[in-house]
């Protein structure tokens, strides 16, 4: 990036940043972050925004969909956009997310784990991908390879069935968050096929012998098909909002699927921070899942220590090129379960000295 140019707008979305209501005036005096403070306080504009309750997938999901134009009905539609970032041509089909995960007995009800936690090797994944495929073929679905994690479906008739984010499901009592709509059983056949298929599963067997969860059924999601973007796209167009404003995405530590979407992959925070040095790009859309899974465990203290990596890796690198107005326009997205903090900060606006830094809008 030219010293003379500067980047038009960066947004930077952090998945689960935005501490639980319940823990967040504790977290945030724990929390020694100046640079996040001078960015959360010296703003051009800021609001909240609430998950409606009828919501299916998690803020961040929401929002990172929108800005790519990959939403339908307000839910991510990434499946044939994720399929193409694996080389993968999804042609006229509809087709979906498929995770393989763990779904576990609580004491009243069926739990999905954070998918994060399996630590799924390739010969693993490839090995449980031809034992379900077989399932798949005799029911008459298709089945693709994406990688480890992520995997697709193609199932044309199932349009109309309603899908939940994996990890807007883990930890929840599933019966609410089950697909449902009028091809749901058909789904619960399929799944109960693959389940069964997989409990005697030589890698289950060598994976419980090695003290790891087995890995005992499917999870499909982010339904979407190339008619459907190219109805998105239409849309877009109509509305002013052009391919050309589609931001460039860079994703470090985050799901197989939002890889998939991704320009380019960041090996690490301090690699996902210099992509702002891209000559190429007006609007980068950076996301960090590093807060993720502490978050999602109620590990607090490991949330603690991903929000001190954001620290000196991204907010005061990216405070400094605001300072020095390489950046002209930066958008903070931080989130948790249950809606987001959407704010804007420009050069101009970290001139308000008077406004004191403070991690308060955290609370």
């Amino acid at each position: 990036m030219s010293y003379n140019r500067g980047m038009a707008h960066i947004s930077l979305v952090l998945p689960f940043a935005l501490p639980a209501p319940e823990f967040a005036p504790d977290l945030a005096r724990a929390l020694d972050a100046p640079a996040l403070a001078a960015l959360l306080s010296r703003t051009s504009a800021s609001y909240r925004t609430p998950l409606s309750p009828s919501a299916r997938s998690l803020p961040h999901e929401h929002w990172i969909a929108g800005a790519l134009g990959l939403d339908r009905n307000d839910e991510p539609a990434v499946a044939a956009a994720a399929m193409r970032g694996f080389g993968l041509d999804p042609e006229d089909g509809f087709w979906f997310v498929v995770n393989p995960g763990h779904i576990q007995i609580a004491n009243t009800h069926l739990m999905m784990g954070d998918m994060r936690q399996l630590d799924l090797r390739e010969s693993e994944a490839r090995a449980l991908f031809a034992g379900a495929q077989e399932s798949f073929h005799e029911l008459g679905y298709q089945l693709a390879y994406g990688s480890a994690d992520t995997w697709f479906m193609r199932a044309d008739a199932w349009s109309e069935l309603r899908t939940a984010s994996p990890d807007a499901a883990t930890g929840m009592n599933l019966t609410d968050w089950m697909p449902t709509g009028p091809t749901a059983r058909a789904f619960r056949k399929l799944q109960n096929e693959v389940q069964v298929g997989w409990y005697t599963h030589p890698v289950n067997a060598a994976r419980e012998q090695r003290g790891q969860l087995p890995v005992n059924s499917i999870w499909p999601w982010g339904g979407a098909s190339r008619a459907l973007e190219e109805a998105n796209r239409l849309v877009a167009s109509a509305g002013r909002r052009g391919p050309a404003s589609r931001p460039t995405l860079v994703t470090h530590a985050v799901p197989g699927w939002l890889d998939a979407l991704s320009s380019h992959r960041a090996a690490s925070l301090d690699a996902l921070a210099a992509s702002v040095d891209d000559p190429n790009a007006d609007h980068l859309l950076l996301v960090a899942g590093n807060a993720a899974s502490p978050a999602i465990a109620a590990d607090w203290e490991g949330w603690l220590r991903a929000m001190q990596a954001f620290e000196e890796s991204l907010f005061a690198p990216l405070l400094a090129q605001l300072g020095r107005g390489r950046i002209k326009r930066l958008t903070l997205v931080l989130s948790h379960r249950d809606g987001h903090l959407d704010l804007e900060t420009t050069p101009m606006a970290q001139r308000k000295f008077w406004r004191r830094p403070t991690l308060e809008a955290l609370t």
